[in-house]
């Protein structure tokens, strides 16, 4: 029994795979008392680029959240059903990976993941109108995905930072809805989130800033494991 124990213990410590740095928080940028308090008054103080690139990356990135990723692809292997809500689970997931990739570059990434986010809500109440759906109802659908949204980040966050099955327990809350039976298509999704993030971590941070270019590894390869490092886009002075 020792034995067992021992090796169970053994199995649950190697499965933690940290990525991300190993947090989602990037060291505390040294400011200035002006800064400090124009930003504690809800202003943005200054940044490393303009603010109009950097909105023009995150426009990008958020583009390439929504038309890089395969979405039948995830709906087929999966098993979910192709509606709007199922469209927005899977952009979310892409979209908490850029997020947590973003908030690395200190107050100019993150000034970058709220306009990521801006343009995510943007997007989504323009294709609720071009589907027809009523004002009232996608005004309360809208609701419940503000909440769910802000509830998976926290969900998503803790995985990360923690083994697979608290990952898998964060998917199978988030983008499954609680429905999910076969165990196969979470081992999958956690092994698509770990290489994901070893991805994102390996690109270069100015060029994430000033381009916003992120591309995907496929959900389904016969090398997961394999982690190359992409190359660097190609980029003028004014980031375009």
């Amino acid at each position: 029994n020792g034995a067992v124990t021992q090796q169970c213990r053994w199995f649950h410590n190697a499965t933690k795979h940290f990525s991300a740095k190993d947090s989602l928080q990037p060291p505390e940028e040294k400011v200035g008392t002006f800064t400090r308090i124009i930003e504690s008054l809800g202003f943005t103080g200054p940044l490393k680029y303009s603010r109009w690139k950097i909105k023009v990356a995150a426009l990008r990135m958020y583009t390439c959240c929504v038309e890089k990723t395969d979405y039948e692809e995830f709906f087929n292997r999966c098993q979910m059903p192709d509606t709007l809500n199922s469209w927005f689970l899977v952009a979310q997931l892409h979209v908490w990976m850029c997020l947590v990739r973003m908030k690395q570059e200190g107050r100019t990434g993150k000034y970058m993941c709220r306009y990521i986010v801006h343009c995510m809500w943007e997007d989504v109440e323009q294709r609720g109108k071009v589907m027809g759906i009523n004002s009232v109802v996608l005004k309360e659908d809208m609701r419940s995905m503000v909440e769910n949204f802000y509830a998976a980040l926290f969900g998503y966050d803790e995985g990360i930072l923690s083994d697979d099955h608290v990952l898998a327990a964060a998917l199978w809350r988030n983008l499954f809805n609680r429905n999910c039976e076969d165990p196969r298509h979470l081992e999958l999704l956690v092994e698509y989130v770990r290489k994901q993030m070893q991805h994102l971590d390996a690109l270069s941070g100015e060029d994430l800033l000033l381009t916003g270019e992120v591309s995907w590894r496929p959900l389904v390869e016969s090398n997961a494991r394999s982690i190359l490092k992409p190359p660097s886009p190609v980029y003028n002075d004014e980031g375009l």
